[in-house]
């Protein structure tokens, strides 16, 4: 499913991790500070092994589009449900979502041009993908993909 961005052409691959993860937040929500805390509105919490990546879109090419165009092939997927999106400034800041999210801050770009979307995917297996794209300036823009395996 990732594979169709590693062989994007106009997307770099810059980051790659896989971990184990022990409750595992995802966001539902906008990130917003609470009571000095920085926290989702909704969350999960799940258990499972996360792979992520990061790409820096190249060649002039826009990071929302890449991320439609990849969205639109996992919600083609048999058992594939838009579980959240936001966009702009209604997903909270661009910082956190950088730092404290996905801790690649590299990914702290305008707030009116982010874009989250998180999917769970049902089959023999059950996943959580969540993604995220950032846009700093015309060249550079990346593309952030989480894929959580969930555990059994």
């Amino acid at each position: 499913l990732v594979e169709q961005l590693d062989a994007c052409p106009h997307a770099r691959q810059i980051a790659f991790s896989k971990m184990e993860v022990l409750d595992h937040e995802i966001g539902l929500g906008a990130i917003q500070k609470v009571r000095g805390e920085w926290r989702f509105k909704h969350s999960e919490r799940l258990s499972g092994t996360l792979i992520s990546f990061t790409w820096q879109i190249v060649d002039g090419f826009n990071s929302a589009q890449v991320m439609q165009d990849f969205l639109g092939s996992v919600a083609r997927l048999e058992g594939a449900s838009q579980v959240f999106a936001c966009e702009g400034r209604a997903c909270g800041q661009g910082v956190q979502w950088a730092n404290r999210v996905f801790h690649e801050q590299v990914l702290y770009g305008r707030e009116d041009l982010q874009r989250y979307r998180v999917y769970a995917l049902q089959g023999a297996e059950s996943f959580r993908l969540v993604a995220y794209s950032a846009e700093r300036t015309e060249d550079r823009q990346y593309l952030q993909v989480g894929l959580l395996q969930l555990a059994k």
